[in-house]
């Protein structure tokens, strides 16, 4: 501080008067007042510690600390990166490995998903036309081959950095949600609350319904609470239709539910986002879900309107009694 208001004032001050041409003189007045600032900064000794006139008074004595070397943060980082992943593969968006074609050509084999986790988590329910990964409702993967992750992959599939081999989860796409009437005839099409869909991701060559007896003709309504789910590739998936004889009768719960699945991310090439079809937007098909909880609000209000009439009418009779009385 000492040596730039020095600085100042004997080169570009405003006020300051040009003084005598004995540059010997100026050195020897600027020279002093630096010594005096010295002393004043450091301990009352001149020069300090340091080896300099102002080195060892600028920095107290102490010698300025090195930065850490990258190789002894790099376990920090680590560790906190690895936290970070099992935060988001928790509560906000996990991977998912395609490991069959029941969902083609929408979804290929081999195909990483990204599945938005954090949207249940306020309440929202899965609807019509979405594809969910939910945990196996009842058995549906009994009988599929098992793989045996090496113990490098369970560690990273734990985490979130790699899509998870234990567990037990599908992917379909929702068809009803509680209230909804699904119903298949012959080779189709698929028709909701009376409405037939036009379904253009359904695997080429396939047909909306399967004409058979193991469960591909059905009727059915879906109860509040939970979802009907089919396969985009109808003829090679073993989805709701072919589960009715278990003990969700073929429906999924909400509950079990991961997430909805939200865009492709890998491989690059097949990179796409999943959005709702057009088809699930027609007029009318939410005419029996939007009717349910009306139906159920009137028939809950009815016992109160009844109550509250009662009250008002016994009132009445009462004041009407006092009156006469009087």
């Amino acid at each position: 501080m000492g040596d730039l208001a020095v600085g100042a004032r004997s080169g570009h001050g405003p006020d300051e008067q040009p003084g005598p041409s004995d540059d010997g003189a100026g050195q020897a007045v600027t020279g002093a007042v630096n010594l005096e600032s010295d002393d004043m900064d450091g301990d009352g000794h001149g020069g300090g510690s340091g080896g300099g006139p102002s080195g060892g008074s600028r920095t107290g004595g102490r010698a300025p600390k090195k930065p850490r070397s990258f190789w002894k943060e790099l376990p920090l980082l680590v560790v906190i990166a690895l936290v970070l992943a099992l935060v988001i593969k928790t509560f906000l968006v996990q991977a998912f490995s395609i490991p069959s074609a029941s969902m083609e050509n929408t979804l290929q084999i081999g195909d990483r998903v990204l599945v938005d986790k954090l949207t249940p988590w306020f309440g929202s329910e899965p609807s019509r036309g979405e594809v969910i990964v939910f945990h196996d409702p009842d058995g549906w993967l009994r009988d599929e081959p098992t793989p045996q992750p090496n113990p490098v992959q369970r560690v990273l599939g734990w985490i979130g950095l790699m899509p998870s081999t234990n567990e037990k989860d599908l992917i379909k796409r929702v068809i009803g949600v509680g209230g909804d009437t699904i119903e298949c005839n012959g080779t189709g099409p698929l028709e909701v609350n009376g409405k037939a869909l036009n379904e253009p991701y359904v695997f080429a060559g396939n047909t909306p319904c399967t004409d058979d007896n193991m469960g591909g003709k059905f009727k059915v309504t879906v109860p509040i609470g939970k979802l009907w789910v089919m396969g985009d590739h109808r003829q090679d998936s073993m989805d709701s239709r072919y589960h009715q004889q278990d003990r969700n009768q073929g429906f999924v719960p909400v509950d079990n539910v991961v997430g909805r699945a939200i865009v492709v991310a890998w491989p690059p090439t097949h990179w796409t986002t999943l959005p709702i079809p057009d088809t699930f937007d027609q007029p009318g098909i939410k005419a029996a879900m939007g009717a349910a909880p009306g139906a159920l609000g009137l028939a809950g209000a009815a016992p109160l309107v009844l109550w509250r009439r009662r009250r008002l009418t016994q009132g009445n009779t009462r004041v009407s009694e006092a009156s006469t009385a009087g």
